[in-house]
């Protein structure tokens, strides 16, 4: 005999194929678990970033409050904190009632956002280049889109002390993730 048979040839092309499929599925994994690292990487520095800008809300109302002057300074600049209207207060991020899933947005250059959200009704981050080269993740101000959107909570532990919680969440190949960070604040004494 001078040559392969078909069922021969059949069975080392099916034994190759099947000897090819298994690396191939786990180097198709393991590029899947390494994109799932990085989005978990950027969500919780883009979590502890909310976390960090509402305690920098916090601080500028106090040294608002400061600068005016008074009596009860601490005490003031935690209400305008909580409970005012201006730049430095998160009274958009208190839920209205104890099952309100409302949430607030937030964007480092714009505030935090008029509206309350819920997470199926929140504007995903852009990723915006500035002026200068740096990468920037906005809320709502265009940008290249990104699967991100970061929701702030704040809810009261007693009349001194907020729990902020910052919520970023993503879809990735239709699987939902979200990171939580969260935080207490109070006001300064």
């Amino acid at each position: 005999m001078k040559g392969f048979t078909l069922i021969e040839t059949m069975v080392a092309i099916t034994i190759l194929t099947v000897a090819m499929a298994g690396p191939l599925f786990t180097a198709n994994r393991a590029i899947i678990a390494a994109q799932t690292a990085r989005d978990q990487l950027t969500a919780s520095y883009l979590a502890q970033e909310g976390i960090e800008y509402v305690r920098a809300l916090r601080d500028n109302a106090y040294l608002a409050a400061y600068q005016a002057g008074g009596s009860d300074i601490s005490g003031g600049a935690w209400t305008n904190f909580l409970t005012g209207s201006g730049v430095y207060s998160v009274a958009r991020c208190i839920p209205t009632s104890e099952s309100s899933s409302d949430y607030c947005t937030l964007d480092p250059e714009m505030g935090i956002g008029t509206q309350s959200c819920n997470p199926s009704t929140c504007v995903p981050l852009g990723l915006v280049v500035d002026g200068q080269g740096r990468s920037l993740y906005r809320q709502g101000a265009g940008g290249t889109p990104t699967p991100f959107t970061r929701m702030i909570r704040v809810t009261a532990v007693s009349p001194t002390e907020e729990k902020i919680v910052s919520t970023v969440s993503w879809l990735y190949h239709n699987t939902p993730y979200s990171v939580t960070v969260s935080d207490h604040l109070t006001p300064w004494q």
